[in-house]
């Protein structure tokens, strides 16, 4: 069942892995999708792939003017109009604490939070007009991870990043609720996109991450992509400031379990 027929959604970071996703799990329940990214080769490789229902806008999340264009052209392109966002545009970058540089952390921080910021500010204010006008409410999910929570030591920024984005989910969603928006976030664990990569030739990588997963496997950018849809639908109607986490059980554990070795490949 198609259950986001008519609607418009904005996906930030979609030229590839769960961003891309979560434009064709969107499109598939019958959206239509703006993809936002700041790879414009790859993004417009994507759009044209995708066919008439897409359409692509290079973004910088973290540029004023650019977010503000991003809006811009979706109303341009699909009657003015946004019903979904998905906050995903991120980037990271590896440093011990004591070594990263100052300008690292903040172009980390700049796409990831205030990107999210940024953009999501915008198309609210775009959403309460809608709703206003009688429409129906929108709905924005925010792209976390369980670093939000748990934390990676060379990856200070990222992690930073992430907890501060659960919080701007809470802090959105209390601030929307009057009228009607609901905002959640996702948090993925270990999931194959190209920032895990290196994973699939490094056996002892992929052995580590398996030995911290209860079910035993690394997620695929689909199964984040189908609780996007989830929480962007009507399904997900009393549904708002919460995170859900798609990380095959890695949160609720305290220790280690057996990798098979089959799955190592």
């Amino acid at each position: 069942m198609a259950t986001l027929t008519g609607k418009i959604a904005i996906v930030t970071g979609a030229a590839r892995g769960i961003g891309l996703a979560c434009a064709k799990r969107f499109m598939a329940e019958g959206a239509k999708v703006v993809l936002a990214d700041i790879d414009e080769h790859e993004g417009l490789a994507a759009s044209k792939d995708l066919g008439d229902a897409a359409r692509f806008v290079r973004c910088d999340v973290g540029e004023a003017k650019d977010a503000a264009n991003l809006i811009a052209e979706t109303c341009q392109a699909f009657s003015g109009d946004i019903d979904i966002l998905v906050n995903n545009a991120g980037i990271v970058h590896g440093a011990d604490f004591l070594d990263l540089k100052e300008s690292d952390f903040d172009r980390v921080l700049r796409t990831n939070l205030k990107g999210a910021f940024l953009v999501g500010q915008l198309a609210a204010r775009n959403m309460i007009e809608q709703v206003k006008a009688g429409k129906k409410p929108g709905a924005i999910v925010n792209m976390a991870s369980i670093n939000s929570t748990v934390a990676i030591a060379n990856q200070v920024p990222y992690s930073v990043s992430k907890g501060g984005l659960l919080q701007l989910t809470r802090t959105m969603a209390l601030a929307l609720a009057p009228y009607g928006i609901r905002v959640n976030a996702i948090g993925p664990g270990s999931i194959m996109t190209d920032i895990l990569s290196a994973v699939a030739t490094d056996a002892e990588a992929k052995r580590r991450i398996l030995s911290r997963t209860p079910l035993g496997r690394i997620g695929e950018p689909d199964e984040v992509a189908s609780v996007a849809a989830f929480l962007a639908s009507d399904e997900a109607s009393y549904i708002t400031g919460e995170i859900i986490y798609v990380d095959g059980g890695r949160l609720a554990l305290n220790y280690t379990v057996p990798v098979k070795d089959e799955e190592l490949g």
